[in-house]
C-alpha cells in the first residue's frame, strides 16, 4: 500500500512540476489581459542582455479600470491585496507579450512595490505578499524574488499599489 501511494505522489508531483506557468494560471481560473499602450513616452519592457526590466503597472481590471484608495484610509489590506495580485497579472501579461511564453522566465529577480498609503499605515509587506504569491503561483521556485515594499503618499490616478520588477530571462 506504501508504495502504490509513493508511486501516486510521484506521479502527481511530475504532473505538477510538467505544467507550465500558463497552465497553472488557467487551472486558477486566471486569464492574462490584453495589454494597453504606455500612457506617456515609455515603453512597458526593455531587455539588456538576458534581462528585463518592466515598468510600474498598478491593478487595472480588463476594462482599463483601476482598484483606487489609500491603504489605511479607505481600503483594508485585504484589498491591497487583491490590487496586488491584480497588479501581478498585468506584469504576467506584459511578460508574455514580451516573451511569447513564460516558461522563457528564468527566475524574477527582483520586485519594488509602491503602496499608497496613510503617513501611519505600516503593513505595505503584508499588501505586496499578493502579488509576489501571484508570481510563486505561476512560476513556482521561479517566482520568488528579493522585494522592497514602499509606502507612498500618492500614485499615478489614485491607484492603491504600482509595481516594477527585474526578471532574467532565458538566453
Amino acid at each position: 500500500m506504501k508504495k502504490i501511494f509513493l508511486l501516486i505522489c510521484i506521479v502527481l508531483a511530475v504532473k505538477t512540476e510538467a505544467q507550465t506557468p500558463e497552465e497553472k494560471l488557467t487551472s486558477a481560473g486566471i486569464i492574462l489581459p490584453n495589454l494597453s499602450a504606455p500612457v506617456a513616452n515609455y515603453v512597458n519592457a526593455v531587455r539588456t542582455g538576458n534581462l528585463l526590466f518592466l515598468s510600474g503597472k498598478g491593478p487595472s481590471d480588463q476594462t482599463g479600470k483601476y482598484i483606487t484608495g489609500k491603504l489605511g484610509i479607505n481600503l483594508t489590506i485585504d484589498e491591497g491585496y487583491a490590487a496586488a495580485k491584480l497588479t501581478a497579472i498585468n506584469q504576467l501579461a506584459v511578460l508574455k507579450k514580451e516573451l511569447g511564453e513564460l516558461s522563457k522566465i528564468k527566475r524574477i529577480v527582483k520586485v519594488l512595490g509602491l503602496v499608497n498609503s496613510s503617513p501611519d499605515f505600516y503593513d505595505q509587506p503584508k499588501v505586496m505578499n499578493g502579488f509576489s504569491d501571484l508570481m510563486v503561483l505561476a512560476l513556482g521556485e521561479k517566482g520568488k524574488h528579493a522585494r522592497s515594499a514602499i509606502g507612498t503618499n500618492s500614485l499615478p490616478f489614485n491607484m492603491a499599489v504600482e509595481v516594477e520588477l527585474v526578471v532574467e530571462i532565458e538566453n
